[in-house]
């Protein structure tokens, strides 16, 4: 006969409900790992970051307050009579778009104050776009290895640029249907498919039947969709390819010196957020835009007076009002070229800042990796540019404005339309030219206070009668901050025969790469920053009369 022994255990005592859920999403999505690798990641610390973190809030205001709105608009152009709330527009035929724009206005609970906040969102979306994206120009951050990272943060930009076109379309009033007819306009002026283009876009002859539903589906899923995955890309990018960082003591290209992802920056971060969306609602709550009832429902016979669009597309209508009225007839046909040179300089002009990183790289020549970000006043001639450009972009912007510049300010509007044609050529040349001469300037009080130090302010006299200021040696930590900067060294073309006495054949590329590294780095391009030789020489005395 055989016995079993058994022996007693005491049960064991069950985990916490939450410890069980994370344990089994554990289980199957690996997030504990994930979570121990990225969570402790260290991100640098600099009040220009945060330009970047507005757009991101912004764009995530915009999706919210938009999903909202979508509830309550009715994206169709068929026309019905109003009979609603607002009392000046009873008995007026409009389209169910424009209707229920004003419901959303003046009956949905919330719904003007979330359109506000909608459209003032999309304005510093793109506001805080242009502005991280000048950041990134002016301290070089877009250098390898973030040069795709540069455009999807351009093609970002350009998307919210028509995302906000498509956007502020949609109410069917009439200074939207002013917007969208001068569109058309442009479209109808590119050679060969631009009537194509129009017609597939308005489903027919304009205004067509269709515009709003069509616009509508671009402006909620398309664009926005496109744009989330390039969001989503750039971020996943920041963080594979870590933040940059400004030069100091210790920070170097093989490290991040900053605080840790949890808690301290998702703190931050957080608190960020609520104080963006705060501001934008106060902003939106306190002053009034795009006032549709104001305006009345679009009528192609009609024009609203004053008619300008968002900020961002005013560069755009800036170039087509200040264009000569040029056109030119072929075999039966008109070439408007007053519309499609504006158009395609539009293009050009932004283009130019998109190419800039791979222009850059080819004629420096470095495909070395960067994570230091630079002084703006270090690269004096990719400064000046970036300012000629803004220059340029905001000149266009008075051109969009005319006729409220002239009005406002009993102006000629034919001089004002003058004033901005030579200023297409002149001002971002003044601009490169004195953007240029103030970066040389830094430059060269850095290298002064290298060498002799702070101005201290105190004036001492000498046992001869002279009157000195007295300087400061500069602390290390800002030595280092004002001598870490690299300066290439122009390229050249180099001897006309190789070692072998064979005649070297330089194509025009690497004449052009020359010519251009010579006009960016070249004498009178840089000042030379001191040398440890010189500082030694300095500080020991010898330097001294």
């Amino acid at each position: 006969m055989s016995t079993a022994t058994t022996t007693e255990s005491k049960p064991q005592q069950k985990a916490p409900a939450g410890e069980r859920v994370a344990d089994w999403a554990d289980g199957r999505l690996g997030i504990y790992s994930l979570a121990k690798a990225n969570m402790r990641k260290i991100f640098p610390d600099h009040w220009s970051f945060m330009l970047g973190e507005i757009c991101m809030y912004s764009f995530i205001i915009i999706i919210l307050t938009g999903v909202y709105l979508t509830l309550f608009f009715h994206p169709s152009m068929n026309e019905v009579v109003y009979h609603g709330s607002y009392a000046p527009m009873h008995g007026i035929r409009m389209t169910e778009a424009y209707a229920s724009t004003l419901d959303i206005s003046f009956d949905v609970r919330g719904g003007l104050l979330i359109r506000q906040i909608h459209h003032w969102g999309a304005l510093i979306f793109l506001a805080a776009m242009f502005v991280h994206m000048m950041r990134v120009f002016f301290t070089g951050a877009f250098r390898k290895p973030r040069e795709v990272n540069w455009l999807f943060g351009f093609l970002l930009f350009v998307l919210g640029m028509f995302t906000g076109f498509t956007g502020y379309s949609l109410p069917d009033d009439l200074l939207s249907g002013t917007g969208v007819r001068f569109t058309q306009g442009a479209i109808l002026s590119v050679p060969v498919v631009g009537t194509y283009i129009s017609m597939f876009l308005f489903g027919g002859e304009f205004p067509g039947h269709d515009m709003v539903a069509r616009f509508y589906s671009v402006h909620i899923l398309l664009l926005p969709g496109i744009m989330l995955g390039l969001m989503v890309a750039h971020l996943i990018l920041v963080f594979y390819h870590k933040h940059t960082q400004f030069a100091g003591p210790g920070r170097t290209n093989n490290n991040v010196v900053g605080m840790p992802l949890l808690p301290v920056y998702m703190a931050k971060a957080g608190g960020f957020f609520f104080l963006v969306f705060g501001i934008i609602a106060i902003i939106a709550a306190a002053f009034t835009i795009n006032p549709v009832w104001a305006l009345g429902p679009y009528r192609p016979d009609q024009v609203s007076t004053g008619a300008q669009p968002d900020w961002y597309m005013g560069f755009a209508e800036g170039l087509v009002r200040v264009m000569p009225g040029w056109e030119i007839n072929l075999w039966g046909h008109t070439l408007v070229l007053g519309v499609f040179i504006p158009l395609t300089l539009f293009g050009l002009i932004l283009a130019v800042i998109a190419v800039w990183p791979f222009l850059e790289s080819w004629v420096t020549g470095d495909k070395r990796e960067h994570h230091i970000a630079q002084r703006p006043r270090n690269s004096p001639t990719r400064t000046a540019f970036g300012v000629a450009w803004i220059t340029l972009y905001f000149i266009g912007l008075v051109g969009g404005g005319n006729d409220l510049w002239a009005t406002h300010f009993h102006l000629s509007l034919n001089s004002i339309s003058w004033f901005v044609r030579i200023g297409f050529f002149v001002g971002p040349v003044l601009a490169f030219i004195i953007t240029k001469r103030i970066c040389l300037g830094l430059q060269r009080r850095d290298a002064e206070k290298v060498l002799h130090g702070r101005e201290s302010g105190i004036i001492k006299r000498l046992p001869h009668g002279e009157f000195v200021e007295v300087h400061e040696p500069l602390s290390a930590d800002k030595l280092h901050t004002l001598t870490a900067h690299e300066q290439y060294a122009p390229a050249e073309i180099g001897p006309a025969e190789d070692e072998n006495g064979v005649t070297r054949k330089v194509g025009p590329a690497e004449k052009l790469r020359v010519k251009l590294s010579k006009g960016m780095y070249g004498e009178g391009n840089q000042i030379a920053k001191p040398t440890a030789e010189e500082y030694k020489e300095i500080t020991s005395g010898h330097g001294h009369h």
